[in-house]
């Protein structure tokens, strides 16, 4: 009997692919800036979210969160803690800043699509209805102030964690095994395999 081996892993054993790091550069990137902002809320007649207030209240909280454990974390377990809650904030930030960056792409597609005469259903909507392109930019409006509002929580999350751990916060990323250690082992597997 002809022993036939597929070239593909095993259900369940599929490589995952590589996940994107998170960092506050990134969120710093993809969320509205000060001016941005500004520019949305006066524009749209929202208010803007009080950025330092936020920052400083997720700043705090971090702050008696490490306060209330006392002596119950050593400084690895306090590292580690503190590092998981903040890249949770920062993933949020990031995650929120992409959103809007999809939702203002959207906004003015359908914007300038509206300004083709050759397309009926890009018509503006009747008189008293918002357009399908007004509320799309009304929305993306509101996504960049959720974004902002984000970005300050995510920050205050670094400032504290620095401030805790006496280090910049960076993702935790698990260690990888290199191939050639899981080619050592499965060689090792088959070499055993020979054995009673």
């Amino acid at each position: 009997m002809a022993n036939k081996r597929s070239g593909t892993a095993a259900p369940g054993k599929a490589a995952k692919p590589a996940k994107a790091t998170v960092t506050i550069e990134i969120a710093r990137l993809l969320c509205p800036a000060p001016r941005v902002v500004e520019n949305i809320a006066n524009t749209f007649g929202l208010s803007v979210p009080d950025f330092d207030g936020i920052r400083e209240s997720h700043e705090s909280a971090f702050r008696k969160m490490w306060h209330s454990f006392d002596d119950a974390l050593n400084e690895k377990a306090t590292l580690m803690h503190f590092q998981r809650i903040a890249g949770s904030l920062v993933s949020s930030a990031v995650g929120a800043g992409r959103f809007y960056s999809e939702k203002v792409s959207a906004a003015r597609d359908l914007t300038s699509s509206l300004a083709n005469d050759h397309r009926d259903e890009d018509r503006d909507a009747p008189v008293g209805f918002d357009s399908k392109a007004q509320r799309a930019r009304e929305f993306a409006a509101d996504m960049a102030m959720q974004a902002y509002a984000l970005l300050a929580a995510a920050e205050g999350a670094i400032a504290a964690y620095r401030e805790i751990t006496g280090e910049e916060w960076k993702a935790y990323q698990a260690p990888t095994q290199s191939p050639a250690t899981v080619e050592r082992r499965s060689a090792a597997a088959e070499v055993n395999a020979f054995t009673a």
